[in-house]
Order: structure tokens, then sequence, then C-alpha cells
């Protein structure tokens, strides 16, 4: 895994080459101006041949989202990245016979003018996901590797960078969603992990304070 000091480098090397080419993220991934509300983008997800860590991105319709937001990424890990891939606190209907064998690390939601807005995390159902706990996750981040997938390169080595440069911050935010996971649960039994509060943790992103923060600007 990067540095973050090597992360931020990668960030800002993305970003400032998509400014370039007047190419936001969104562009790079969605295949044209018409948009599918709900679907993936890619259609099958973009997974990476070397580590099998996989993304998607796609757009909530209008009333369902912030105002400010105009989509999101999803981030995973495929459990074969993970030490222990049996050490599920919950897992799909299907278990082991699911068809995608991930752990949600979080959402990233992007602005319209594709600047990042916030890292959140979901309820197991949303991605129905094999749900680990937050320090199984957190000490697994630096796995987290999409360069090689099939997808735009800027937006891949975007995606990895950002993983990397915001370790801690998804390490706590993956703990706040543990809590709050442990109080519905204690309030509805684990049913409430499987219908309803999709989100439940978010952080927002202020990318120049945190690059400022690393002293490279």
């Amino acid at each position: 895994m990067q540095s973050e000091i090597e992360a931020a480098r990668t960030v800002i090397d993305a970003i400032t080459r998509m400014a370039a080419e007047r190419r936001p993220l969104m562009l790079r991934v969605l295949p044209g101006d018409e948009i599918h509300h709900w679907q993936h983008y890619p259609e099958n997800d973009a997974r990476d041949a070397v580590t099998r860590s996989r993304w998607y991105y796609h757009v909530h319709p209008p009333g369902d989202r912030d105002p400010a937001e105009h989509g999101h990424f999803h981030l995973f890990l495929h459990r074969s990245q993970l030490a222990d891939p049996t050490a599920t606190l919950a897992g799909p209907a299907l278990g082991e016979n699911a068809p995608a064998h991930v752990t949600h690390i979080a959402g990233l939601s992007i602005a319209h003018d594709g600047v990042p807005l916030g890292w959140f995390a979901t309820n197991r159902w949303v991605t129905d996901e094999f749900l680990y706990p937050a320090e199984i996750m957190a000490a697994h981040l630096p796995h987290y590797n999409v360069d090689a997938t099939a997808e735009d390169d800027l937006v891949n080595r975007f995606l990895t960078a950002m993983v990397a440069l915001y370790r801690a911050e998804l390490g706590e935010l993956l703990h706040v969603r543990d809590r709050r996971q442990a109080e519905l649960n204690a309030q509805g039994g684990p049913a409430a992990l499987e219908r309803d509060n999709a989100v439940l943790a978010f952080m927002p992103i202020d990318l120049d304070e945190k690059i400022e923060g690393l002293g490279l600007v």
C-alpha cells in the first residue's frame, strides 16, 4: 500500500490530469449522457485482475440522494484477500453460494464536478456483502488495489490512492458502523441488519485540507 504522501501525490496527479482533459470522474465511468439509476457502472463491476479488489459507480434517483451528490463509488475487497475469510459477522442468505464473495470497504460520494464529497459505510444488506468486523477490515485496507481493472486508468489509480490516503479515517468510519450495527441489533435483533438504515456512518471529505495537512501545498 502507498504511504499517505505517495497516495496524496497520486490523487493530485489524477485530478490534475482529469481536469486538463476536461473529463471528470463520472465521465470516465458512465457510457454516455443517459444514466440508468441504480445500475452498476461498469455493468459487472470493475474487477482487478491481480488482487480481485473491485469497484462500481452508480447514481441514485433525485430525492434519494444528497442534491450535492452526482453519484458514488462502492469499493470492495474480495474475501480471498483476507487472512481468515471465515471470520464473518454476517453474510448473504445464499452463504458460500452467493454470487459475489466480497466485503464492502465504504462508499465514496462524488459531487457534480467530480470532487469527492465524503465516505460512508452501509448496512450489510445494501451491497449483500460478507460482513467483517471493523478491526479486520482496517487491517486489510492495505490490500485494496484496483490499478489493474479494465476501466479508466486514472479512475483506478485515484480509487486505490484514496483508500491509502484515508486509511486511518476509513478505519474509524468502520468502527462507527460497527457500533451503530450493535445498537440496531440491541433494538431489533439480527433482522435489523437486513432492512432499512442503509447508511450507518458518514464522514465528509475536504481533500484540500487533507493534502495541506501533509505539507504538500
